[in-house]
């Protein structure tokens, strides 16, 4: 009875991990503000069209174009990060400044309806509960609750399938943001925000199989394959 009560104390405790701890992360080592009005209404209007409702928003500061702060040269652009960290009814929206001044609109808005679509496919939640999965699994065989060569099996079958459904989560995410706002504008927006930051997205292969998430690459020829269908 104590060793399943571990096993169900680790699958708990690493999901809360994996859910709560990118947002704790971010508030505490990110350089953050809250968005002035201005800005409020402005992420409103670009959020909009892709339906993402989040309960808090932060932007964090950036010096990517006056090369001050985060190591990046003068006249470089900055990230253009987006992303929405926390459990239901704690989403943050984390932004980086860039995204609200140096981006276009249609790129800001595929950016933004690319994490609705990642927070209507509970991708967050699915990471966090495969990864408290498999370390029950593992647990289970440390503390000989199962034997090893079963157990042993059992940890590489649900990683096999949490890899699997982690991917078809993903391209549900990416399908819902195009549902919204269009397929070419989301593989637009991906491959904008690559081009800024000087990243080639890459196609998978057989090493991108034990990933959860497939490659940008992959990700974009998807929805440009979408694009010209529904063309």
């Amino acid at each position: 009875m104590i060793r399943v009560a571990l096993l169900v104390g680790v699958a708990a405790v690493a999901a809360l991990a994996v859910s709560v701890g990118p947002l704790y992360a971010a508030d505490r080592f990110r350089d953050l503000r809250e968005p002035t009005d201005a800005e409020r209404a402005q992420i409103a209007a670009l959020a909009e069209p892709g339906g993402l409702d989040v309960d808090r928003i932060a932007i964090e500061s950036v010096a990517g174009n006056d090369g001050a702060g985060d190591g990046s040269e003068a006249g470089t652009p900055g990230p253009a990060r987006v992303a929405v960290r926390g459990p239901p009814r704690r989403r943050v929206l984390f932004l980086t400044e860039d995204v609200l001044t140096d981006l276009d609109e249609d790129v800001a808005v595929g950016l933004l309806a690319a994490e609705a679509g990642r927070v209507a496919a509970y991708y967050a939640e699915f990471r966090a509960v495969a990864v408290g999965a498999v370390l029950a699994a593992l647990a289970a065989v440390v503390t000989a609750l199962v034997p090893f060569q079963s157990g042993f099996g059992a940890v590489v079958a649900v990683g096999i399938v949490s890899f699997w459904a982690g991917r078809r989560v993903q391209y549900a995410a990416d399908s819902r943001a195009a549902d919204a706002v269009g397929a070419d504008r989301v593989a637009d927006a991906f491959e904008r925000v690559a081009e800024r930051r000087g990243v080639e997205p890459e196609t998978g292969d057989w090493s991108t199989w034990f990933e959860v998430q497939p490659p940008l690459g992959d990700r974009i020829e998807r929805l440009r394959d979408r694009a010209a269908e529904e063309g």
